[in-house]
């Protein structure tokens, strides 16, 4: 096709898979920053092949919800089901009558391995004290090694005695956490997990050649970048058991141009109950995947599962809180690691589930027998996403050999009914989000939220808790993945610079530190020598989002008062959810990081869920 894709006409930019459910969505808009765009699709759709020009289906389009307009995204829309093509080749979808078209996309098994290990790399991008050889990492994106220099994570000290050198310690390697380079322990314990979680779900489709130091080695790729950070997280281990909290690193573009001191925080429950999650699942996953050192290394987390829970058993509310005036420790890393009661009940009762299937000990079969009905799935009767962690951890429970059958069966049947509800199963066969991939709420992160829905379908087939929905649910799913890749109100892949990789319109900024506004090389695609490095998920639509609360001429300085007004912040402000988004990465005072900011964890859900329709 000549002409450029229509903004009226979305799809995912990848691709289908032969036999999977295909459905562009054609819009028109009615609310929000493109209210004054008007589209009305003709009478005919057509799928048409790239190569031939040959339409291959052509079909009406069929109105959504009777010509409504749909408040999460102020739009009218029609869809146009083309499911029924399944020859692999180069296709998009033409308005016959307007002559307008999508996005080119594939229809083939291969679609999404490149973007699965571009999403997959973004993890070594993120290394702490890791060079990034251009070999790996590729001309635009070469690094040397971040934080290695004097006082920084090989010998960094505790926060609260900067000048004594009595408490340095060896804190190296890790990941930077998001757009800012610290690292929280809760939080990359929680990645781990993920990551492995995606290689025991489905071991087949992980390769050992995502051009990173480790390939080639005969262990897969996504098992070296997991135990990068499980490496991190055995350094932040006491002898005693505990777990530190956090490490707080300093910024500068490229990473290893950062020189100030990195320091940590105190152990904390919740840290130490995270690591001992990490540790027993990890025991258990890579023990399972190989032989050699692999599993000697498998077994060397065990014993020190055990420890960090018998330190937390001990110790079940020590509290750190970083970056906390009231705590003294303003400064400290960003986000706020430290979590409430209930967020340390969760964590204890993952760790145990793990611990069990890991160790077969009745005790902590116990501790999971005596507080799982403490967790929302079991008290509120109700599976939403900001639990995906606990959720799965309850699943995993079900199927250890030994667990107790009263327990699983209480667990599986509260899951599945839950699934039911009307946010999850019921609203996908009430097709209530035009885009197909309805949330309850949009949130800072939306898309991780996106991307932890679709997991949740997803359980219902990993867990075959009911066959009469399995087919369902993994529509459900896959449907989370093609609004992430484009089919949303803004026709956009929500994924960094992935123009090489076949998507047309792709992000072009995020907020990140490395590669952050007005930076020549690494700023706006096409603007920018280089653009940011491919595959990061960016946060997406977050109505909650406004300049920060210094505007109009509050922040410091008249040159800081007029950031707040040097580019338009309508979108992502007053919008429909869906479109409360903009793709930039502008700082304080615009903020943007509420917007467009990755995490580890976004990317993690996402790698996740993507994974399961790898062929």
């Amino acid at each position: 096709p000549t002409a450029e894709p229509s903004e009226f006409i979305v799809v995912d930019q990848f691709g289908y898979l032969p036999e999977a459910e295909k459905i562009a969505v054609l819009r028109d808009p009615q609310t929000g920053f493109d209210a004054d765009a008007s589209f009305t699709p003709g009478a005919t759709v057509a799928l048409v092949s790239s190569a031939t020009g040959e339409r291959v289906l052509t079909a009406a389009p069929a109105p959504w919800n009777s010509g409504a307009t749909d408040a999460s995204s102020g739009d009218k829309a029609w869809w146009f089901d083309f499911s029924s093509v399944t020859a692999p080749g180069r296709y998009y979808v033409l308005d016959v009558e307007n002559d307008v078209r999508s996005a080119e996309f594939e229809i083939g098994d291969a679609v999404y391995r490149e973007v699965l290990k571009r999403a997959v790399r973004t993890f070594f991008y993120q290394r702490a004290g890791q060079k990034k050889d251009a070999s790996f990492a590729g001309e635009g994106w070469a690094d040397e090694a971040s934080h290695v220099g004097p006082l920084q994570d090989r010998n960094a000290r505790l926060y609260s005695a900067p000048d004594d050198a009595s408490t340095e310690r060896d804190v190296s390697g890790g990941w930077y956490d998001a757009g800012d380079y610290n690292k929280y322990t809760s939080w990359t314990a929680g990645y781990v997990v993920t990551l492995l979680r995606a290689y025991a779900e489905n071991p087949s489709v992980w390769t050992d050649d995502y051009d990173i130091p480790e390939s080639g080695n005969g262990v897969p790729d996504i098992l070296d970048e997991a135990k990068w950070g499980m490496d991190w997280l055995v350094r932040m281990q006491d002898a005693d058991g505990s777990v530190l909290s956090i490490v707080g690193l300093s910024s500068a573009s490229p990473p290893s141009a950062a020189t100030g001191p990195s320091h940590y925080g105190s152990a904390n429950t919740s840290a130490t109950l995270a690591t001992a999650a990490a540790f027993a699942y990890g025991a258990k996953v890579l023990k399972g995947a190989g032989g050699g050192a692999l599993a000697s290394y498998a077994d060397s987390l065990l014993p020190r599962a055990e420890r960090a829970w018998a330190w937390a058993d001990a110790n079940p509310a020590v509290i750190f809180r970083n970056n906390d005036a009231a705590a003294g420790t303003s400064g400290l890393g960003a986000g706020q690691q430290e979590t409430d009661d209930y967020g340390r009940l969760g964590l204890k009762v993952e760790a145990a589930c793990y611990l069990f299937d890991a160790t077969g000990k009745a005790a902590y079969r116990d501790a999971v027998d005596a507080n799982y009905e403490k967790i929302h799935l079991l008290e509120w009767a109700y599976a939403y996403p900001f639990e995906v962690q606990q959720q799965a951890a309850l699943l995993h429970y079900t199927r250890v050999p030994g667990a107790t059958a009263a327990v699983a069966d209480a667990i599986r049947s509260a899951y599945r009914a839950a699934m039911d509800g009307d946010d999850n199963l019921a609203a996908f066969r009430a097709g209530v989000d035009p885009y197909l991939a309805h949330l309850k709420d949009y949130t800072w992160g939306s898309n991780a939220i996106k991307s932890h829905q679709g997991n949740m379908f997803y359980d219902l087939v990993t867990y075959e808790l009911d066959a009469a929905v399995s087919a369902d649910a993994a529509r459900a799913a896959a449907r989370y993945v093609h609004y992430l890749h484009g089919v949303n109100p803004l026709g956009l892949v929500y994924l960094s610079n992935m123009g090489a990789y076949g998507a047309e319109r792709s992000a072009n900024e995020f907020y990140h530190t490395w590669f952050h506004d007005g930076s020549e090389r690494w700023d706006r695609v096409g603007v920018s020598t280089y653009g940011p490095a491919p595959g990061f998920l960016t946060g997406g639509p977050n109505p909650s989002y406004d300049k920060d609360g210094c505007c109009p001429d509050g922040c410091g300085s008249p040159e800081n008062n007029a950031i707040c007004d040097a580019e338009p912040v309508s979108p992502p402000k007053d919008q429909p959810a869906q479109k409360s988004y903009k793709d930039f990465n502008t700082s304080w005072p615009l903020n943007s990081w509420a917007v467009t900011e990755n995490s580890n964890g976004y990317q993690a859900s996402y790698i996740r869920l993507l994974s399961k329709l790898v062929r």
